[in-house]
């Protein structure tokens, strides 16, 4: 078990200032200091963005969502669910609106002369971890020349908690899909291949099936690929289903209620050339 990377950085590159990496603690996808701190050290950004696990292919998981970020790929490939999206339109991405159920992540936005004209939501997962990694990132360094004092927990191997990613991910879908669905709205959500493997083997996925632009939940799944010593994130399958879709997964119904002012007002407060996405 050992980190496959570091602020964005591969660990098996060898023409890398790590140095310079751990002094700055920049997060490439964020494009700005590491939000992941230690606890008890705030100051201190841990950075790990992907690790293997012996309970993994030897592509590493994502334990970061902000890892799935990478070139901004993920946007670009929910452009065909902005169903009313004209050419000449902006377009925008907004992080952080709340709705009923909590705070949807991001949402890439169509706007035509100041007004919002269509939406999706889009939530990114990563895989929790049982443990720490921080006795393996500390590991690292040293085998890199870099003073890094080893923890007391070094002896502990961290885990991936892939029932509770599981379950916890379906829960929040659960609660925040119907108001899409109602809308007639996509809401989608990014996560890695492993994770969808583990959510269609241990969840009731049968009627999750190849994607249908009329479903309100849709899925879109990436590999994380090594090629040449660095990682890349690759869209590998999509799927979707409905609101129903979803509550089946869990045996459970949903219920949310919000109109559709609601969210555009809160699109609205935040759009701005700071939020225009270029390429």
């Amino acid at each position: 078990m050992s980190v496959l990377e570091l602020f964005g950085n591969s660990t098996q590159q060898t023409n890398i200032d790590w140095q310079q990496v751990v002094e700055t603690q920049h997060c490439p996808y964020l494009n700005r200091k590491c939000v992941k701190v230690r606890k008890s050290q705030p100051e201190i950004s841990i950075g790990t963005c992907s690790v293997n696990h012996r309970t993994q292919n030897s592509q590493g998981v994502i334990i970061c969502p902000h890892r799935l970020l990478e070139r901004r790929q993920i946007f670009m490939d929910c452009i065909h669910l902005l169903t009313l999206h004209e050419p000449g339109n902006e377009l925008h991405r907004v992080g952080e609106i709340a709705i009923p159920g909590g705070n949807v992540d991001y949402f890439l936005v169509s706007v035509r002369n100041g007004t919002v004209v269509d939406f999706v939501g889009i939530e990114l997962q990563a895989v929790d971890t049982t443990g720490t990694v921080w006795p393996q990132r500390q590991a690292f360094l040293r085998s890199v020349g870099i003073s890094a004092p080893l923890s007391s927990d070094v002896a502990r191997p961290y885990g991936m908690n892939w029932k509770m990613t599981a379950k916890t991910t379906l829960v929040q879908l659960h609660h925040k899909v119907e108001t899409f669905e109602r809308l007639n709205k996509h809401m989608v959500l990014v996560l890695q291949d492993g994770l969808m493997d583990y959510m269609r083997a241990g969840f009731n996925f049968a009627h999750v099936e190849a994607p249908k632009l009329g479903d309100a939940m849709q899925f879109h799944v990436y590999s994380l690929q090594n090629a040449e010593s660095q990682y890349r994130i690759q869209l590998a399958s999509r799927w979707s289903t409905t609101a129903a879709g979803i509550a089946r997964c869990l045996g459970l119904q949903a219920s949310p209620k919000v109109e559709l002012e609601v969210i555009i007002a809160g699109l609205q407060s935040k759009i701005s050339s700071q939020t225009l996405f270029t390429l």
